[in-house]
This record gives structure tokens, C-alpha cells and sequence, in this order.
């Protein structure tokens, strides 16, 4: 791993709270560790709450995206972010970021050019991740994976990274939860290299409402999956 690599961690953040804090120094942590320069870059999604100043006093750098959604949020942190290499994670501690280490390596040595936490390879605390969740992850990304022509297993998976000369070639337009999806079939359509690598859940370390309406956004992939431009696939 380059000692040098500029690496910016990426962080979806809607009031959030004290969790927001926590993983601000966690992914500090990850960067000292592995003795990589970089950054760690909050997306406030329009927090009510004390998120950005919490991320703030951790050392972070704050940008607000106000339009609300997953997708939204992520896309503005993308934008913003000034790493070489670029680290998508949860912002609500379920993820261990000593993860984005492998994930670091793949993408500085160039071997692809996304990489993609898969869960079901990494594990997961129990009660981590209700059953019903399981099953649904599991179904929507079996339809994705036959309709995109794509071996990833965890469509979802909330912690994920992306070499930043790969971004310019992606067009990415959803704001809610299925930008998980859409980021991988767009760069599969792209033919860009996408690797995976384990993954590991953890129930969250603080007290937190989860952002996650399964039947809605579950209903939103599926809509997704359907309407995405077929050309190449």
C-alpha cells in the first residue's frame, strides 16, 4: 500500500448524531493506520441535528447537499471529493472500515476500478441485518446481477470504492437508495473493472433511527432494474 496515496472517505450523513462523530475518528483512524494522506469528507443531507458540527470538531471537512437521498448525497460527496481514490461508506457505524483496506489496495495497484463490500462473504453480527432484509438483498441482487450481465453479489452493500479517473466515464442520476445499484450497472455498462471484497456488518454502536423504508426502497430498485437503459445489456 503507497504511503503517499491521497485517499478521500466519503461519508452520507443525515442527523446522524453521535454516530457521526464515531465514524468520523474511525475512518481517521483507518487513514493513520495504514499511513495514508487524505481526507475525510461529511455529506450533510440536510441534518436538524448536531451531525456536521460533531463531524466538524472530529476534523472533518462538511459539504451540504440538500437535496435529500442517498444517491444525492453520495453524488455530492463524489464531486467533492479530492482523493485519487474514493471511499464510499455508511454513515451510522455498522461497517468496519479496517475493510476499505483491501479495497485501498486494489484500487491503488489498478487492479479495477470499482470495488464492491460484499456481506454475505465478510459476515455479519447477529441482528445485524433482520432476515426479511437478507432475503431482499439477496433477491434484488440476483435480478441485478442477470440484468447487467454483472458477478456482484451484494448490490447494497454501503461500503464500497472507486478510483476518481474512473468517475468522469460514469453518468449517475438517482438520488435515492437505488444509487447502490445504479453505480454498479453503470460502470458495468462502461465496462469498467469491478471487484469485490469482504465485507463485515456490525449492529450499529450507537443510538440511531435507521434511514431505511425496505418495501419502498425495495420497490424503487426493482423500478430501477427495469427501466435502465438496456444498450449493452
Amino acid at each position: 500500500m503507497e504511503d503517499k496515496m491521497l485517499v478521500s472517505v466519503i461519508l452520507p450523513c443525515l442527523n446522524e448524531g453521535e454516530a457521526a462523530g464515531q465514524c468520523v475518528r474511525e475512518a481517521f483512524e483507518f487513514l493513520r493506520e495504514h499511513g495514508l494522506s487524505g481526507e475525510v469528507l461529511l455529506v450533510d443531507n440536510g441534518s436538524e441535528d448536531d451531525s456536521a458540527a460533531r463531524a466538524l470538531s472530529e476534523g472533518a471537512r462538511v459539504v451540504p447537499e440538500m437535496r435529500r437521498g442517498y444517491g444525492a448525497a453520495l453524488r455530492r460527496g463524489l464531486a467533492a471529493g479530492r482523493g485519487d481514490i474514493l471511499l464510499l461508506a455508511d454513515c451510522d457505524t455498522t461497517y468496519d472500515y479496517a475493510d476499505f483496506a483491501e479495497m485501498v489496495r486494489i484500487l491503488a495497484t489498478n487492479e479495477a476500478d470499482l470495488v464492491i463490500g460484499d456481506r454475505f462473504a465478510g459476515g455479519m453480527e447477529p441482528g445485524a441485518m433482520p432476515l426479511s432484509h437478507k432475503w431482499g438483498v439477496r433477491f434484488l441482487s440476483m435480478l441485478a446481477r442477470k440484468r447487467f450481465s454483472v458477478q456482484v453479489r451484494d448490490f447494497h452493500c454501503g461500503i464500497r470504492g472507486l478510483r476518481a479517473d474512473a468517475l468522469p466515464r460514469l453518468e449517475l442520476r438517482t438520488d435515492g437508495m437505488e444509487f447502490a445499484t445504479e453505480l454498479i450497472a453503470e460502470a458495468s455498462r462502461k465496462d469498467l473493472r469491478i471487484a469485490q471484497v469482504p465485507a463485515h456488518l456490525r449492529q450499529s454502536r450507537c443510538e440511531r433511527s435507521s434511514k431505511l423504508h425496505a418495501v419502498r426502497d425495495g420497490i424503487r430498485h426493482v423500478s430501477f432494474i427495469c427501466s435502465f437503459p438496456k444498450s449493452r445489456f
